[in-house]
């Protein structure tokens, strides 16, 4: 379908407010990345972050692709690792095509979208996390995520490309307007914000840190995965960065104990 009515701005583009961030993670292909840049603009999200593109950037496929939605483009923030380009965030949806053995909840677009609205009602900062044409996201980065994001598919074909999953996301935020989080049920906490990225992951090194001086990170082959399956414990609690500070003192003065000892 085309077809622009350039002296019309829809609502969304028109009302300042806040909107999930589209983290592109390691895009293989400039094509795809405009793609997902005209999907974007298609429905009123226009902030895009793209994670070591393969090809480099400028990446002149990608505006040749992107067909009128060059400022998705120009205004992107290109970052050099994904730790970086997350940061800031305080929820992350990352997408899958598969369930992975994290105990994360698991939504529709559809879901996402009313969730990501809740978030954004609240003046929080988040994200949706697309990975690599190939292989996906890998399971660290899946990890940082608080929610994974599962498109329903005909199970004997379920290739979906980075810019058809950039538009389903899109037209289901589009769909959910500004009242749809009306009925879901937040806990709030005075005097205290939601833990951002960065401060979860100095936490998680901290830990992490102590708990390979104790030794309970061991044997080394088997690190990697209990290192994730801690991080979820975690990730599932929509920390405070009051509650952050909390643990980390927590873990501080533990060390310190044992140490006197």
């Amino acid at each position: 379908m085309a077809g622009t009515d350039r002296s019309r701005q829809s609502d969304e583009t028109r009302i300042e407010y806040q909107q999930p961030v589209i983290v592109l993670v390691e895009p293989q292909l400039g094509e795809n990345i405009g793609a997902a840049a005209r999907a974007m603009l298609n429905f009123g999200l226009t902030e895009m972050r793209i994670v070591n593109p393969r090809d480099g950037w400028p990446n002149y496929q990608a505006l040749n692709t992107s067909s009128g939605a060059e400022s998705v483009l120009h205004d992107a923030t290109i970052f050099d690792n994904f730790d970086d380009a997350i940061a800031d965030l305080t929820y992350l949806v990352a997408t899958t095509a598969r369930v992975r053995d994290m105990g994360k909840p698991v939504e529709t677009p559809h879901g996402a979208a009313a969730r990501l609205r809740a978030v954004c009602a609240r003046g929080e900062r988040c994200g949706v996390l697309f990975g690599r044409e190939r292989s996906g996201l890998d399971n660290d980065q899946v990890a940082r995520a608080d929610s994974l994001l599962i498109v329903p598919t005909n199970p004997g074909y379920s290739s979906i490309n980075i810019a058809q999953a950039v538009l389903l996301m899109g037209y289901e935020w589009f769909q959910s307007g500004d009242g749809a989080a009306d009925h879901l049920t937040e806990v709030t906490r005075k005097g205290a914000r939601p833990a951002s990225k960065e401060e979860l992951l100095n936490f998680h090194l901290h830990l992490e840190e102590e708990l390979d001086a104790c030794g309970f990170l061991r044997p080394p082959e088997k690190r990697p995965n209990m290192v994730r399956n801690i991080r979820n414990i975690f990730s599932r609690n929509n920390l405070t960065d009051q509650e952050v500070r909390t643990l980390r003192g927590i873990i501080v003065g533990l060390t310190k104990f044992k140490r006197r000892d």
